[in-house]
């Protein structure tokens, strides 16, 4: 995105169908403890299922304070985040990591010594996945993400990095989560495995109906969003992506 597409402060909640919102950032502030001035500044967005949002901005501009409240892994400042109707300032922000989101990293956080299928099944049993069968559920979704069962008891150590990332990501799926997000997921792949990640992730918000979140500084992962939000100086603006460039939402 262009210097000049990022617009101060935008109200980008507004214009919204709210009817498939599971995610709502309400005036969002955030302050690092002895800073003078706040990282994130009076933030409004809502994020819906069915729809990839991507989050750019420069290095400093606060996309990654913004991606740790949107985990869950540390709280607003002033404002609010709502899953649902449920304020994150206030519910028990494990049980929500470990239920509504799937984290997806740009260096996997894969336990290198098991394998694949090891992963996903560890995973499950965290979130505590009503699933009889974990080991059997964990084979199918590593195939829905192109890994076929040899590759899946291979030790991480042994696979590629794409293969890795389709593993992340099936992870992350694990539990099934409403809301996908993503840390620069493409950053350590070459291009032609950046194009078949990215078509997994279309695959999941168009097809699947998750929400997808990235923060990214690949203009070909914006590319693929429904939604392009933008950082500068703290404040956010959102774009419409219809394919021939960004229009203001």
């Amino acid at each position: 995105m262009e210097k000049d597409q990022i617009t101060q402060n935008a109200d980008t909640s507004q214009n919204v169908d709210t009817s498939q919102n599971v995610l709502m950032l309400d005036n969002v502030s955030y302050r690092y403890d002895g800073a003078k001035k706040p990282v994130l500044k009076n933030l409004n967005a809502a994020f819906a299922r069915g729809k990839i949002y991507t989050i750019v901005g420069k290095s400093g501009a606060g996309k990654s304070t913004l991606l740790s409240l949107i985990s869950g892994l540390d709280v607003t400042t002033g404002g609010d985040i709502l899953c649902g109707e449920d304020s994150l300032n206030k519910i028990d922000r494990d049980k929500y990591r470990a239920q509504n989101i799937g984290v997806i990293f740009q260096g996997y956080n894969l336990l290198t010594n098991a394998s694949a299928v090891q992963n996903i099944v560890l995973s499950m049993n965290i979130s505590k996945s009503p699933e009889k069968d974990k080991k059997a559920y964990a084979y199918a979704l590593l195939e829905r993400m192109g890994i076929d069962r040899e590759t899946a008891d291979r030790k991480i150590l042994k696979l590629s990095g794409g293969e890795q990332q389709r593993v992340g990501i099936a992870r992350a799926l694990a539990h099934n989560p409403e809301i996908l997000i993503a840390d620069e997921p493409t950053g350590n792949l070459d291009k032609e495995t950046e194009n078949d990640i990215l078509e997994i992730f279309q695959n999941l918000a168009h097809t699947a109906n998750h929400c997808v979140i990235i923060v990214t500084h690949s203009r070909r992962v914006t590319s693929i969003a429904d939604v392009v939000y933008g950082i500068k100086d703290g404040m956010l603006a959102g774009y419409c992506s219809h394919g021939t460039g960004p229009e203001k939402v």
